[in-house]
């Protein structure tokens, strides 16, 4: 051990004594460091970087209208995305954009195409059609790039879906509450409805009968339409009729009038006579004196009975025409003929006054009449009684002169009633009973005019009347399936009543439309619980690229120290293995040093542990060193060989970059082989956070790979030499390995 030691010493004032050996080492030193620290601030935070890489958008969406309003989600997507600042968009054509993806200038190209609006709004129709994005990417650029620019990609169609859903959920939130709301407001008329259709449920034998009767009731009243249309023949005959009595009516109160007009003058023309014929027997009967009468003179009294005669005879004139008014009055009165209703209203009031007036006019005359016809009996009993009675004449005479007087005063009298009474009231009553048929003509012709559109009408109402029995009967057909469902409705309104309480629908139904657009867009929050945080990707790499470092030290050291002395012969092969080995392990606890503590202190790499990150470094850089020392040392340049495939498989399958169960089975199978595998968990462990369980499983694992080295040189080195001896003098005579 004395031996080693000297070599040992003497190779570190080797090194202090030659400044040339100085530098060498040190650059041994450091060098390592640099390619760690390289490597970790590259890989320090590459996603935190992608705004630098290019993508191009493409936008091609033309719209859509979606139950009346324009929608474009394609114009609101890239608005979002002028905003975000994950990666460098670039908003161009498609041409532009392809020829750029092609050359290299984009890393990737996303394309909205024109029917991207139209296929989102097919959500609200029975058909909906899904959404296409096209995307497009150049994998030859680089290894990682796409998977960024795929990640983008991911994200905007994550964030078009989760603004998609948010707003199409939102507005159907919003429709149930409004729905909630309606519910709620309608309360009272769903539970009138249900009030409705139990009292409906009561009433349905009730109906049932209503129905019943109402089909009887229509089969009756098409019945009194058919005798309705029956009976228009003879309403139609009874409207000629009446039509034509009126006018025959008319006709004959026309002959009234004339024969009026032509009795007129003749009465009054008599009416004169009577009263001058009068006028004289009234002055004569004044003029007899009885003392002077001679009463076997029977001229003056004979003269006195012709014109009593006269007055008579003029009298009857008056009378014929007056009965001939009357005759024709009756004939003329509305009620004589014709329609029955025509005998209502004033035309029958005027026809019975002027009858009246007449009736009155002849029974004033037959008073005259009678009058006359009585003085002319006393005067011709004055003749007959002269011889016998000649002393009644006095009296005789004194009571032909009151009566003389009376019949005088009787006839002016008549005289005036006729002027101013008799013949106006005839003619006025005429008038008005032509006024009268005139009327009662115009609704008859009104009625005969009606008549078609009754008829139309009787037809039309037998027509709809036949549709409604058609429709009773239809009626009365399907009542028995109308109970059934009525039954049934009102059994599922109890069921859900005893079931369901609508209050708690309607709660239900009630909410907060934004709260839900917000529930949808992101339904489930990722709480990230970091145990054993690491800020960054770089700090998540150090433990790989550190071993790695501390691997790449020891390969350096290999390839310009030699693990042999020059005075070779003074030393057994064991002391030559552990006096250089210590030499090379010095070296590697400086290599190890720099970079460890350099990761600490200028990349300012945040490590849980720095103290035990820094020994677990020391402890891994002896371990490398035996390996790769006792490689070279044992089995010369076929050593520097294994320590270089050692590294490669170290890198593929220790896990230090991709998860173990990502790996190939091959690499899967020699991992835990692999020194590697165990220092970079052990480093690991430092950076995040130690759990000594994994700590002391990992020492476990890693020292016996030191010590299986240091069995193989310290014991086998001088046996296995004997035979690689002859490789070594064979490489150098080709001039090519020293």
């Amino acid at each position: 051990m004395k031996a080693s030691w000297k070599i040992f010493l003497k190779d570190i004032k080797n090194i202090a004594t030659n400044w040339v050996a100085l530098v060498l080492i040190g650059g041994l030193i450091v060098l390592p460091s640099l390619y760690a620290w390289f490597n970790i601030e590259a890989s320090w935070d590459p996603y935190g970087q992608t705004d630098q890489i290019p993508i191009g958008i493409v936008n091609e969406d033309q719209g859509a209208t979606v139950q009346g309003e324009e929608i474009h989600v394609g114009d609101d997507l890239v608005q979002t995305l002028k905003e975000n600042k994950s990666m460098d968009w670039q908003f161009v054509e498609r041409e532009k954009a392809m020829n750029k993806l092609e050359y290299g200038d984009y890393f990737a190209v996303i394309v909205i195409p024109e029917n991207f609006s139209e296929r989102l709004g097919t959500v609200v129709s029975g058909e909906p059609e899904k959404a296409n994005v096209d995307y497009y990417v150049n994998e030859k650029i680089n290894a990682i790039a796409p998977k960024i620019t795929q990640k983008g990609a991911t994200v905007i169609v994550e964030q078009i879906s989760s603004n998609f859903i948010s707003t199409v959920n939102g507005i159907i939130f919003d429709k149930f509450n409004e729905l909630g709301i309606e519910l709620e407001e309608n309360l009272p008329d769903i539970e009138k409805f249900e009030d409705y259709i139990f009292t409906l449920e009561e009433k349905l034998p009730e109906i049932h009968r209503i129905l019943d009767d109402s089909t009887s009731d229509a089969e009756r009243a098409g019945t009194l339409i058919d005798q309705a249309q029956a009976m228009i023949p003879e309403v139609e005959e009874a409207t000629e009729t009446g039509l034509q009595t009126i006018d025959d009516t008319t006709a004959f109160l026309k002959d009234a009038e004339d024969r009026l007009d032509e009795i007129a003058p003749k009465v009054e023309e008599d009416l004169a006579s009577i009263q001058n014929m009068l006028a004289k027997t009234n002055d004569f009967v004044n003029s007899i004196d009885a003392t002077s009468i001679d009463l076997t003179d029977g001229t003056q009294i004979s003269k006195v009975s012709g014109q009593i005669d006269a007055t008579l005879q003029s009298i009857q004139t008056i009378k014929d025409a007056l009965t001939q008014l009357q005759q024709s009055g009756e004939q003329g009165e509305p009620g004589s003929g014709g329609d029955p209703s025509s005998n209502e209203g004033s035309g029958s009031e005027s026809g019975s006054s002027n009858q009246e007036t007449i009736d009155n006019a002849l029974n004033e005359l037959e008073s005259m009449e009678q009058n006359l016809l009585t003085l002319q009996e006393q005067v011709n009993g004055v003749q007959d009684s002269l011889a016998d009675k000649q002393a009644e004449v006095n009296g005789i005479l004194s009571t032909m002169k009151e009566r003389t007087e009376a019949v005088n005063k009787q006839v002016d009298a008549f005289v005036i009633e006729y002027k101013e009474s008799i013949e106006p009231t005839i003619r006025e009553e005429v008038a008005v009973a032509k006024q009268t048929l005139s009327d009662a003509r115009g609704i008859l012709a009104d009625i005969q005019s009606t008549i078609p559109e009754v008829e139309d009408m009787l037809y039309r109402t037998e027509a709809n009347l036949n549709d409604g029995k058609d429709m009773l009967q239809y009626i009365n057909n399907e009542f028995p399936y109308v109970n059934d469902k009525v039954m049934e409705l009102a059994n599922k309104i109890r069921s859900v009543q005893d079931e369901t309480d609508i209050n708690e629908i309607i709660n239900l139904l009630q909410n907060d439309p934004e709260a839900e657009r917000g529930f949808f867009a992101e339904p489930v929050v990722l709480n990230e619980n970091s145990i054993f945080s690491v800020p960054n990707y770089g700090t998540g790499m150090t433990p790989f690229y550190t071993i790695l470092a501390i691997w790449v030290g020891g390969l350096l050291l290999i390839s310009l120290l030699s693990t042999e002395v020059h005075d070779k012969k003074d030393y057994s092969g064991r002391q030559v293995y552990f006096g250089r080995l210590l030499t090379f392990i010095l070296i590697g606890v400086f290599q190890t040093m720099i970079v460890t503590v350099g990761n600490i202190v200028i990349l300012h790499v945040e490590i849980m542990e720095p103290f035990w990150f820094i020994l677990f470094g020391l402890l891994c850089s002896s371990v490398f060193i035996m390996i790769v020392y006792t490689l070279v040392s044992v089995f010369g340049d076929v050593g520097k060989a294994l320590a270089i495939i050692l590294l490669v498989l170290q890198i593929a399958g220790s896990g230090g970059t991709y998860p173990v169960v990502l790996l190939p089975e091959f690499f899967q199978m020699i991992n835990p082989f692999l020194p590697f595998t165990y220092a970079i968990d052990l480093m690991r462990e430092a950076v995040g956070g130690i759990v000594w369980n994994r700590v002391i499983h990992d020492l476990i694992f890693i020292i016996p790979f030191g010590i299986v080295a240091l069995i193989l040189g310290g014991f086998m080195k001088e046996s296995i030499n004997k035979h690689t001896d002859k490789l070594k003098k064979k490489s150098k005579e080709s001039g090519l390995f020293h």
